[in-house]
């Protein structure tokens, strides 16, 4: 199994995920901060024990931070690349990362 990594961190980075989902200036006054903010306190280590539910809580808490920053990725990549109708050639191949070859000009080229 992976390292998790420290507590605080996953703390912030849910956090952050939370400020990006709400959408609120005030992201503070939600329930989801609130319950996370608590969660984390009532499983706090105070003493130099092995703590279970507290390993537990921060596994739960990574999980839904991946979950958190996967749907916020899977979301805009949906937006960039979701169909739109009908794109002209040109803009297709910029899409995908290429360049459609130039016409050259002059006479006989024209259509």
């Amino acid at each position: 199994m992976a390292a998790l990594g420290s507590p605080l961190h996953t703390f912030r980075c849910l956090l952050r995920e939370l400020r990006n989902v709400s959408g609120v200036k005030r992201y503070r006054d939600t329930a989801g901060y609130c319950y996370i903010r608590e969660q984390f306190r009532r499983n706090q280590v105070t003493s130099e024990k092995f703590c279970r539910a507290q390993q537990e809580l921060h596994f739960q808490a990574s999980t839904y931070l991946c979950l958190l920053r996967s749907v916020r990725n899977h979301v805009s990549l949906h937006e960039e690349y979701h169909g739109k109708g009908e794109r002209p050639a040109e803009e297709v191949a910029r899409l995908v990362g290429l360049k459609l070859p130039q016409q050259p000009g002059g006479k006989g080229w024209e259509s």
